[in-house]
């Protein structure tokens, strides 16, 4: 109805059935909807244009009057709104600001009958009074925020004003009808990483002595929330986790000087008594205070929250991003906050009015130069909501969290392409890619570039236009032809494209493998005897498209209406590998990819239930080489180059399973070397993380499996896959409004890190195929040398009875 519609206030009077909607349509259409509360129809819609242009928000003084300056930011218009009419009356500023010389702005406020104003360093309170005549009734210096109105005994109202400078933070409040006294004048030390004030929030409480106290909730420009009483912060809130964009794991710094036993536990003595005092807790014998002790032991010798690397690959750093443009650093051991940045690309500046953080990537990961170079992520943005606005980036350091390099606002970054390509250095290479299609290589230097140039040929990537229903694939050409010289700047070239109908299918989902996903091997030994070879490529796509009718929210449409067809295409030459229509079924698709196989979950209307489908692709041009005499003498093709432009010779296996939860997101398991079994793991509705493991979803299922089959691991085919409680990884939590599932391989192979993050963050790790490859933490190894020493005794003694035995048999 009125969805274009910027919705700036909704006005209820009170005893009234009507509700009103009023907002502005572009810049200089101001609209009112008249709605009744108890049905939502629409009664009335009134709208008038200014032709002059409105700046700014609306400010609204009363039920049916609101302020706002005109787009030359010099002129203050009064729109009047009541019985359907709708007038605008103009005043020039100066006429109320002597000396006033532009611009003005005003400050979002709800203090009954009064708006504020900012020209300026000075921020001034004008009061409405006589249906429209304006009066200055209060001036004060530089404001950051001014909170709305709060009700005091005495029929007085307050309000909260805050100032800020120099790290600190001035809060003042006043009586609304006494601008000359201040109830509340304090001055609060501040991190500069949280920015600048955004919102204040003022309430009352009373105090001991029956007089009024205030407390003063203040929203930073980080989201982060800040309780003030008393000149003291009394608790402050990181509430910018809560709206992660996206997440980058990276190594802790290796720990260069070995630490002794002896160290640790300062002395041999100390680290004997501490291993007698777990032996007595492990033979339930230890006193309270030996109790007391183990714990304290424990507790000191905990690595979980060191900040140097551990053998098992545990101890990591997760970089996030979040929608105010800071990036954190969480220990996985604690979960704390190792360090945190604003970055000054991401906030709103002349140069970069509207900021916004996009992605993280990996820029440097050194290995061979890990005592040297410290990892660093790439963290890219725009100054605006579409593809064509300017891009800023920073690279940061991911242990000391310090900006070490930043461009921007420089030219639109539509798409981020990491090239499997590194420098001396063991910096990544990006290629980011503009609104007009052409590639900026980064890092810039003539290292990257001769890198970049001998393999110039081999990078490719596509698009996806959804709302075309159309996808292209692209490669890189020679130099931008530019004005000025750019031996860094690319053009691009399409190398084909697909076309879907737009009167039958429109784009859903699509999704591809890892980039950091490591495949164990190719062969895929069958029950029988089989060799089956994956078809491992990481050029492949899957793609999904509904048909439009089918594009609304489930029962939107009849079953003979929609259907759900998808592709597995090969992004290098755009061969369709694969196709497949779900009829009577719609979205909304969410899928995974990992090495041969898809598993994708959507809505079957006939059946009133959700699927999920599962699709196994594997090369038929190597099924050949079953033969191990073969093998022996060489006679195969398992070395052969492989292009992706020979036409590949492949066959799949699909099966399709009911189940039973919505799904808001879907990832799998990684692990260091692809050898433990896959886990998939579904966000649901439900706002809990569930681990289903790979068999469930194997197309090689069948109702009654041979024995072989079942040695091989295959279950019994049922129509539905089953939830077995016990596979929540998340327990009886919830991660409020989950948003996203990450996945990140420990050194261990049997261990995976997983992470889902929304307004809650959630931390675990998951051994699919359980923990074989290490001992559990609570092992008592105290125990274990008990059990040692008690046999080298019995060895001991049964050995000297044996002598005995024998010496007393030769003299019989």
């Amino acid at each position: 109805m009125f969805y274009s519609i910027d919705v700036q206030q909704l006005i209820l009077p009170e005893g009234s059935d009507t509700i009103y909607a009023v907002g502005l349509l572009g810049s200089s259409r101001f609209d009112v909807y008249q709605l009744d509360v108890k049905s939502g129809e629409l009664l009335k819609h009134n709208s008038m244009f200014f032709p002059a242009g409105f700046s700014g928000d609306l400010s609204f003084v009363s039920e049916g009057m609101a302020m706002a300056v005109d787009f030359t930011e010099t002129v203050l218009v009064s729109v009047l709104f009541r019985d359907g009419q709708i007038s605008f009356h103009k005043t020039h500023v100066s006429q109320l600001i002597p000396g006033f010389s532009g611009p003005a702005v005003t400050l979002p406020s709800k203090i009954p009958g009064t708006f504020i104003l900012k020209t300026g360093s000075s921020v001034h309170f004008i009061k409405v009074i006589n249906e429209g005549k304006l009066i200055v009734v209060g001036q004060v210096g530089h404001t950051d925020a001014v909170s709305d109105a709060l009700s005091l005994p005495e029929d007085q109202q307050g309000f909260a004003l805050v100032q800020q400078g120099d790290g600190k933070i001035f809060l003042t409040v006043k009586l609304g009808d006494d601008w000359t006294t201040n109830l509340i004048d304090d001055t609060v030390q501040m991190d500069h990483q949280r920015g600048l004030v955004h919102k204040v929030f003022l309430n009352t409480y009373v105090r001991t002595d029956r007089s009024n106290g205030f407390r003063v909730l203040i929203v930073m420009e980080d989201h982060s929330l800040l309780l003030l009483q008393q000149g003291e912060i009394v608790w402050s809130r990181e509430d910018g986790l809560a709206s992660i964009i996206d997440v980058k794991a990276s190594e802790l710094p290796v720990e260069k000087d070995g630490v002794s036993v002896a160290k640790v536990e300062h002395n041999l003595f100390e680290w004997l008594k501490g291993h007698l005092l777990k032996l007595k807790g492990t033979l339930m014998i230890a006193t309270p205070d030996d109790v007391v002790a183990i714990q304290k032991i424990r507790l000191q010798s905990s690595e979980k929250s060191k900040m140097t690397r551990d053998r098992n690959g545990f101890r990591k750093l997760l970089i996030v991003l979040t929608r105010s443009g800071k990036v954190f650093a969480l220990h996985t051991g604690d979960g704390r906050i190792v360090w945190s940045l604003l970055l000054k690309s991401l906030r709103k500046s002349e140069t970069c009015e509207n900021p916004r953080g996009v992605s993280l990537h990996q820029w440097q990961d050194p290995h061979h130069h890990a005592l040297d170079e410290n990892p660093s992520v790439l963290v890219v943005g725009r100054c605006g909501q579409g593809l064509d606005s300017a891009g800023v980036f920073s690279i940061v350091d991911t242990y000391t969290g310090k900006e070490s390099y930043h461009v921007g606002p420089t030219h639109s970054i539509a798409h981020v392409i990491p090239l499997p390509f590194t420098d001396s250095r063991e910096q990544r290479l990006h290629l980011l890619l503009d609104a007009n299609r052409q590639g900026h290589l980064y890092p810039r230097t003539a290292e990257a570039l001769g890198i970049f140039q001998h393999d110039l040929g081999n990078v490719y990537w596509y698009s996806a236009e959804t709302d075309n229903g159309v996808l292209r694939g692209h490669g890189v050409q020679k130099n931008c032809v530019l004005e000025v010289a750019d031996d860094y700047c690319f053009g691009t070239r399409d190398l084909w494209s697909i076309v879907f109908p737009s009167e039958s299918e429109k784009i859903a989902a699509t999704a591809t493998t890892s980039s950091n996903e490591v495949v164990h091997t190719q062969a895929k030994v069958t029950a029988d005897q089989e060799v089956m070879y994956k078809y491992i490529s990481k050029n492949l796509l899957f793609l999904a498209t509904v048909s439009p009718k089918a594009v609304g929210p489930i029962g939107s449409v009849t079953p003979d209406e929609s259907s759900l067809v998808v592709y597995v295409i090969d992004t290098v030459t755009g061969r369709i590998l694969h196709r497949m229509t779900h009829h009577g079924s719609q979205g909304p698709v969410n899928a995974v990819f990992s090495e041969n196989w898809i598993v994708y979950h959507y809505f079957n209307l006939r059946a009133h239930r959700y699927e999920m489908s599962v699709i196994e692709i594997y090369d038929q041009a190597r099924a050949e080489n079953k033969d191990v005499l073969k093998l022996v003498f060489g006679a195969h093709n398992l070395t052969s180059p492989i292009t992706a432009y020979s036409r590949p010779e492949v066959f799949t296996k699909s099966q399709s399973y009911f189940f039973t939860h919505s799904l808001k997101t879907i990832a799998v398991t990684l692990t260091a070397k692809g050898i433990t079994s896959k886990q998939i793991l579904l966000g649901t509705i439900g706002d809990q993380v569930l681990a289903l493991d790979k068999r469930f979803l194997d197309p090689r299922r069948t109702v009654n499996p041979t024995q072989a089959e079942k040695e091989e691991g295959i279950i019994p085919l049922t129509d539905s896959i089953p939830i077995i409680p016990q596979s929540y990884v998340t327990h009886a939590l919830k991660v409020e409004a989950l948003r996203g599932i990450v996945t990140v391989p420990a050194k261990l192979e049997s261990t995976t890190l997983v992470f889902a993050y929304g307004v809650d963050l959630f931390f675990t790790r998951l051994a699919p195929s359980r923990t074989y490859d290490s001992l559990t933490e609570d092992f008592s190894y105290a125990l274990l040398l008990l059990t040692i020493v008690g046999l080298i005794v019995a060895i001991f003694v049964t050995w000297v009875w044996s002598e005995k035995k024998d010496l007393q048999d030769k003299w019989r």
